[in-house]
């Protein structure tokens, strides 16, 4: 699946970076090209892997390239006053060879919660492939002021994209490490699992291509209709012998696969289990979810497809929904047997309650105050109204 990619603000520009960075490590083609956004120039800078022409800081009359803090209205105004500058960044991209476009952001800071939204709305009017976002919701450690951002912002990005992918850094978050090893990992998990979600379909150098192809066309029917989606992903090391290297059957002239059916009939069925019951990149209610992808990665001597075939009627059990696809993605040099579970519409999540409900008593006491400092006696719409203001 190709995508082009914009990273908005500062976590969206890391993110785009580290998805580049592991495209790379895994010689795998599936980024058309990156864009990067910012209102601080010096995020921009920091960046390693997004061509330098492709990094637009926009806004500059009025925040002189320093940023908008954690205002994300102002970041909003500023996207919508310089929405053709923010168009710019797809001039020189060869957008017709894009199944979709991927937008990341964090969505508790200003640059990457108040303008995605944005870009996402202007780039709907004009190409027609799905416009997708990646919003990253911010740990609960990280403030009120945090979370009332990202519940405005999810809201207007699932309103103008056609799906999101949601990563909860509270869900991810280790104690004892530091802010940026924190996000470098956080990062890192996020980014594998994306990459091979877009990787599925690819036809690697040595030719192998699976059995039952998860195409872009398999992924964008999972995500249509809009929504929240997680994704979930575990992986089993296989034997030394069976993952590329020598073995002594092999030398003999024997079977050196070792791929022994009922051994990957449990370890495909097992890492899907640990996919969808293990840490999802959004935790949700599993039986929320009104749509299923399952792809199996593995050297494809290990891909039985009755497993895979058990694996997706799995899935259909603990969500309750028939609408799972499932596939495979040959690795001939891979030493791993791994399961990525995409979970698509996910209607129930305790973190986006939760998200939500702070940022509703962040916006009641911001209205409160609004009252004191005008005099105001009646504050009886600010105590009861639990409505978040539009972002737009």
């Amino acid at each position: 699946m190709k995508v082009l990619c914009f990273g908005v603000g500062q976590a969206g520009g890391n993110v785009l970076d580290a998805l580049l960075r592991y495209e790379q490590r895994t010689n795998a083609d599936y980024v058309v090209d990156a864009v990067a956004y910012n209102t601080a120039s010096a995020d921009l800078r920091g960046l390693d892997l997004v061509p330098e022409e492709n990094r637009i800081l926009f806004g500059a009359d009025e925040v002189s390239g320093h940023g908008v803090g954690a205002d994300n209205e102002l970041a909003a105004e500023l996207a919508e006053r310089d929405s053709r500058q923010l168009l710019r960044g797809t001039d020189g991209a060869p957008t017709s060879t894009a199944d979709a476009f991927l937008i990341f952001a964090g969505l508790g800071g200003g640059t990457g919660s108040g303008a995605a939204p944005v870009l996402a709305k202007h780039l709907n009017r004009i190409y027609e492939q799905p416009i997708y976002g990646v919003g990253i919701l911010p740990a609960a450690n990280e403030g009120a002021l945090y979370s009332r951002n990202a519940a405005r912002s999810l809201k207007a990005f699932v309103d103008v994209t056609d799906h999101v992918f949601a990563f909860d850094n509270g869900a991810w978050a280790e104690s004892g490490e530091d802010v940026a090893q924190a996000h470098e990992s956080m990062n890192e998990e996020l980014v594998r699992r994306l990459g091979i979600l877009f990787a599925s379909g690819e036809v690697g150098e040595s030719g192998s291509v699976g059995e039952s192809v998860v195409d872009s066309s398999e992924v964008i029917n999972t995500l249509r209709g809009g929504g929240i989606s997680t994704i979930g992903y575990a992986a089993s090391e296989l034997p030394e012998s069976d993952g590329g290297g020598f073995s002594i059957s092999g030398l003999l002239g024997g079977n050196s696969s070792g791929a022994d059916e009922l051994d990957s009939i449990n370890r495909i069925t097992t890492q899907t289990r640990k996919a969808v019951l293990g840490r999802l990149t959004l935790p949700c209610d599993v039986d929320s979810a009104s749509r299923g992808l399952v792809v199996v990665s593995g050297p494809p001597e290990w891909l039985n497809r009755k497993a895979i075939e058990r694996s997706r009627t799995w899935v259909e059990e603990q969500t309750g929904t028939m609408e799972v696809r499932g596939g495979d993605y040959p690795l001939p040099e891979s030493n791993h047997v791994g399961v990525l579970v995409l979970l698509g519409d996910v209607s129930r999540s305790d973190r986006v309650a939760e998200v939500r409900s702070t940022g509703v008593e962040a916006e009641r006491d911001r209205r409160e105050r609004d009252a004191d400092a005008a005099g105001s006696e009646d504050k009886t719409e600010a105590v009861v109204d639990d409505r978040l203001d539009s972002l737009f």
